[in-house]
């Protein structure tokens, strides 16, 4: 058997491998995709893509909600789940052929299968050889089932896009933004929601602030938010699912339970011993601040090293490999520092660097920290409200801008902007010599006292 021989493969079809892939292929270099599912990976297909337009309908329905207080004189009925979820598959599966066709246009070959290593510089895909002097490892993570009696019977983060009916009762377990935004959009489609947290509150991981303003949130919306619940087994009764905590609590009732506990590297299939790849104490693939393995020639990016499991990180770093490989840019790599994100709840939360605990943790009593909290005009005339709590976390005599964290709305567009200037450097005392944008829930952070 012949081998097909590449400058690069990346293993992985989606936002990272894509990303290395194609910029690889700019540079000239011969370059393959293996991938075994659709193109996109988790995001496209079963995250951030599908994810928002969810996020949205769940937006237009407050909206609607809202409208008659503006003076409208609207009748809403409940949300066509099978039809908003038509054409949300309609839309991925549009992006699924972009993709394949980009692919193409780059030159970039598209293998279908599972890979698995032989050797470092060659793995095995439907019983064909491919061999290449660069490996990128880009298969990302999946969802955890727990392990425990009756788990199968609740669904994962992929099993919520397959939902051919809007569930009338959803129990969630989980307190990271999966279980959160998906609460958020079962809630505002119809569904009652009950959350079930292991801790005191939710998005454990974000500054302090943020997990106590969302519960607030929720709770004033109506969803029912259950703590220090620890799962022991699910069964079911009469057709539902009863979850069963492990100080003996029961909690019935429900037609759908979706588990939101987290996320593991995406790495049984693919033989990295045969590759002499190492992985970490979490099962990441362990890779340093060039992406490199500790096996020469080997690479990963994205979800599967654990660092930083967002889109735009796979893509970025992916893109640096790509131009440290083939564009002759011996020191290009990713500043995992300073990196922004937003969790897609009601309203959505935007936050970037350091919470208050890192800061005082690292910094003492050098830490500085300043808040704002109001109702946003929009409210003025709606019977709904909202709340939206912002922090800057500031450093030192100069007071250099460390953390900036949001809970409101319109958190999730503005936070791009300010991450720029707290990236560069920017100061409070730059905050505040910045003119307001008047009348706006962003001022605040150049405004406060």
């Amino acid at each position: 058997m012949s081998d097909q021989v590449f400058d690069v493969i990346s293993i992985g079809g989606g936002s990272g491998g894509l990303a290395c892939a194609q910029r690889a292929a700019e540079y000239g270099a011969k370059t393959a995709v293996i991938e075994s599912h659709r193109l996109g990976g988790t995001c496209v297909n079963v995250g951030c893509v599908p994810k928002k337009v969810m996020w949205n309908a769940a937006g237009v329905a407050q909206s609607l909600g809202d409208a008659q207080d503006y003076g409208f004189d609207v009748t809403v009925g409940g949300n066509d789940w099978p039809a908003l979820k038509a054409k949300r598959d309609a839309y991925v599966l549009r992006l699924n052929g972009i993709y394949e066709r980009n692919l193409k246009t780059k030159g970039v070959a598209i293998v279908r299968g599972v890979a698995r290593f032989l050797d470092k510089n060659t793995v095995e895909v439907n019983g064909e050889r491919l061999t290449a002097r660069h490996i990128v490892i880009a298969t990302g993570g999946q969802a955890i089932l727990p392990v425990l009696p009756g788990a199968e019977l609740g669904i994962l983060s992929d099993g919520f896009f397959e939902l051919e009916q809007r569930p009338k009762r959803v129990a969630i377990v989980g307190s990271g933004y999966v279980a959160c935004e998906f609460a958020g959009a079962f809630h505002e489609l119809g569904s009652e929601v009950e959350l079930f947290l292991r801790k005191e509150h939710p998005l454990t991981g974000f500054d302090a602030m943020l997990g106590k303003s969302l519960m607030r949130e929720m709770r004033e919306q109506g969803m029912t938010i259950h703590q220090h619940v620890v799962p022991s087994a699910i069964r079911e009764q009469s057709g539902l699912k009863v979850l069963v905590a492990g100080d003996g609590r029961e909690f019935s009732g429900f037609d759908c339970l979706q588990w939101g506990i987290g996320r593991a590297a995406n790495v049984a299939r693919l033989d990295l011993d045969k590759a002499g790849v190492n992985v970490d104490d979490f099962g990441y693939v362990a890779t340093d601040g060039f992406q490199n393995t500790n096996v020469a020639g080997v690479y990963a990016i994205g979800d599967v090293t654990g660092r930083a499991a967002l889109t735009p990180v796979a893509i970025a770093a992916g893109r640096r490999l790509s131009d440290r490989l083939f564009g002759g840019k011996a020191d290009r790599h990713l500043d995992y520092n300073m990196i922004a994100t937003v969790v897609f709840t009601h309203p959505p939360i935007g936050t970037v660097g350091a919470s208050e605990a890192e800061a005082r943790a690292k910094y003492g009593d050098a830490v500085k920290v300043y808040v704002a909290d109001f109702t946003p005009m929009y409210h003025a005339l709606t019977a709904r409200k909202t709340h939206t709590d912002m922090k800057l976390v500031c450093v030192g005599p100069e007071q250099r801008i460390v953390g900036c964290h949001i809970i409101g709305t319109g958190a999730d567009e503005m936070l791009q902007g300010f991450a720029v200037a707290i990236r560069m450097g920017a100061t409070k005392s730059d905050f505040d010599d910045t003119v307001a944008i008047h009348p706006t829930s962003a001022e605040e952070l150049v405004t406060m006292r």
